[in-house]
């Protein structure tokens, strides 16, 4: 039986499961793929992002990976000498629902019909842009976790409660009207406190891996959520400025 992590795990790195680091629990992505240069790549990015990765080079490790303490979500190639993805894919939806984005060269449209209907969560051609890969995953990770136990959806912290679900913030026990845009802001960086995220991070999580504008933006929107919270710059209690670097959230968690 392929079980889904609890996220209270604790696990060692390359053991399986959602490990937990200083207290910050880091999804874990399984990546399987036959080409190793792929797998370094795909490895390096996801792991900036903040993400604990494993990796697996044909479809028999990765099914034997995916027993007992399951990943939060499989990147999986289709073209693999031997068992190849569809089929990984069909023996992994027999029993577990662990999202799994499809990886391929193949450009018919037949070969995307046959890895949806069959379950794949997401398809993904290449060549592709790394940055997009680690832009579905987190949007396939956001579409799985609407189903999470109610207390995942509340982040609490010493002054401030985030309701993930109905999108409201409270601050010392008063609602505050925050827009939807600096509500995603916020919620990225409570995401993983202590973490410093880049303007660069912070645009791809909020604003999406498509967004071309300047990074300038970021600072002007974390001004008006730092105004809306009423947070000071000089002496934070909710986001700190990492000079020549970027943000983080530094309420203490409840």
């Amino acid at each position: 039986m392929i079980a889904r992590p609890s996220r209270q795990s604790q696990v060692p790195s390359g053991q399986g499961g959602t490990s937990t680091i200083d207290g910050v629990d880091r999804q874990r992505i399984l990546v399987v793929d036959d080409e190793p240069d792929l797998r370094r790549m795909l490895r390096r990015y996801l792991e900036a992002e903040g993400f604990e990765v494993a990796e697996a080079a044909g479809g028999e490790a990765a099914l034997s990976r995916t027993r007992g303490a399951a990943p939060d979500l499989i990147v999986l190639d289709v073209g693999m000498p031997g068992m190849d993805g569809f089929a990984v894919l069909q023996e992994i939806r027999k029993v577990s629902d662990i999202p799994v984005i499809m990886l391929t060269a193949r450009t018919e449209e037949v070969d995307r019909v046959v890895g949806l209907t069959i379950g794949a969560d997401d398809y993904v051609t290449k060549p592709f842009s790394p940055r997009e890969l680690v832009a579905r995953v987190r949007a396939v990770l956001r579409r799985g976790g609407a189903g999470r136990a109610e207390s995942d959806d509340v982040l609490e912290f010493d002054g401030i409660t985030l309701d993930l679900a109905g999108r409201q913030v409270r601050t010392d026990g008063r609602n505050l009207d925050l827009s939807a845009l600096e509500f995603d802001l916020l919620a990225a960086l409570a995401s993983a406190p202590g973490r410093v995220f880049t303007r660069a991070q912070l645009l791809e999580r909020v604003w999406g891996w498509d967004y071309f504008g300047a990074e300038r933006v970021v600072d002007v929107h974390i001004g008006n959520l730092r105004k809306t919270l009423g947070d000071d710059a000089s002496d934070p209690r909710f986001v700190g400025t990492v000079r020549g670097v970027g943000y983080k959230f530094v309420a203490t968690p409840k």
